[in-house]
């Protein structure tokens, strides 16, 4: 059981990315926004599985997407199930309508997305936190997803005032994520000070990523932070080239290791000397589509599918096939639309994890491009 969820029925996110040694990077994310009806275009009697082709790719993406709108509050945020990790739902949901090519002014989702952004911008604490401790149990996931999401959108923010709003809470946010880090370069599922210095690796890697984000973005980011954490992911990396839950031990993930590759593919580590071992262990694990015999195979892949993309060529088309006919195979339709109801976190996690892997070919948002 983890010692730091106070919830009874405890569903941790699965492990986050890292953006490693020079600057991992990545995001995850897709958002959901639920506007007074469905964002209007949408074709309504696309049929639903049957390949890999662009054609059905594209179908439901743009379903999911509009499925995600549906599922907005009225707050302008998304939830997991039972109503858990608004914050981080939000940032995931955020950034997959981000990779459609949407912007806060422009596009299909414009509304959603602004609306996503004026409810993360609320969030922000004095202290940094982007989160609230009492209503976002592992408050650092969402802390990480929404430095990245809303980096990701200053990228493109053509107002001024809302630019230097966002410069604001983005300059707190790293402090806080600076303030959070373990002795040993982690960080666990709350700061260092509230969790006694307990950390491990999905939340390291979403710390990072959110951290190189912001740095893209131009906000000022202690070269110190990362360096520590490029040292925790090298001290989890075991023999094998898995990654582990933590540098205290805990076997390796699968889903942790895929992302801690993707980060140091971000950061140009292609020759670090952990890297072939690394994506050895991803590959016994993690080339065969159809295995399930780990924990969190849409976060694995998730984050295996960046690795994938970012090596390119027939790895990544023949890859891509695969995972797009799996994809595209289990998406389920219900009265509210199109979405992925598999997992226990909730099917606007999944439905947005699911939504980020199809999109990477758009190469829209920088965080994701080779």
């Amino acid at each position: 059981m983890d010692p730091l969820s106070p919830a009874p029925k405890p569903c941790p996110l699965p492990a986050g990315r890292t953006g490693l040694s020079a600057w991992g990077v990545v995001g995850i994310l897709a958002l959901a926004v639920v506007l007074a009806g469905p964002v209007q275009g949408a074709d309504e009697d696309l049929p639903v599985g049957g390949g890999s082709d662009r054609s059905a790719r594209e179908k439901v993406v743009a379903r999911g997407l509009d499925w995600l709108v549906k599922k907005q509050s009225r707050r302008g945020s998304w939830a997991a199930n039972e109503g858990r990790y608004p914050t981080a739902m939000t940032a995931l949901a955020g950034t997959a309508m981000l990779m459609e090519g949407s912007t806060t002014t422009q596009g299909r989702y414009a509304e959603p997305i602004r609306q996503a952004v004026d409810y993360l911008v609320s969030r922000s604490r004095t202290n940094g936190l982007i989160g609230d401790p009492k209503g976002d149990d592992r408050y650092t996931y969402g802390h990480g997803f929404s430095m990245l999401f809303l980096s990701q959108v200053l990228g493109e923010e053509e107002d001024e005032r809302r630019r230097e709003e966002l410069v604001r809470v983005l300059a707190k946010a790293v402090e806080f994520s600076g303030r959070a880090q373990t002795p040993d370069g982690g960080w666990g599922y709350v700061s260092a000070k509230d969790g006694n210095n307990f950390d491990e690796g999905s939340t390291t890697i979403t710390q990072v990523q959110g951290l190189r984000g912001c740095r893209n973005a131009g906000i000022p980011v202690p070269r110190e932070i990362i360096d520590k954490a490029i040292g925790y992911i090298h001290k989890c990396t075991m023999p094998d080239g898995g990654v582990q839950y933590s540098s205290k031990g805990g076997g390796g993930r699968p889903a942790i290791s895929a992302a801690a590759i993707a980060c140091l593919f971000n950061a140009g580590e292609y020759d670090d000397t952990h890297v072939p071992r690394m994506l050895d262990y991803a590959e016994r694990h993690l080339g065969n589509i159809a295995n399930n015999g780990f924990g969190h195979w849409h976060y694995a892949h998730f984050y295996y599918a960046q690795v994938m993309y970012r090596e390119g060529g027939k790895k990544w088309t023949t890859y891509r096939d695969q995972i797009d006919k799996r994809l595209v195979a289990e998406a389920t339709e219900d009265r509210e639309g199109l979405h992925w109801p598999q997992g226990y976190i909730g099917p606007v996690y999944t439905t947005a994890t699911n939504l980020t892997i199809l999109q990477l070919d758009k190469g829209t948002l920088p965080i994701y491009q080779r």
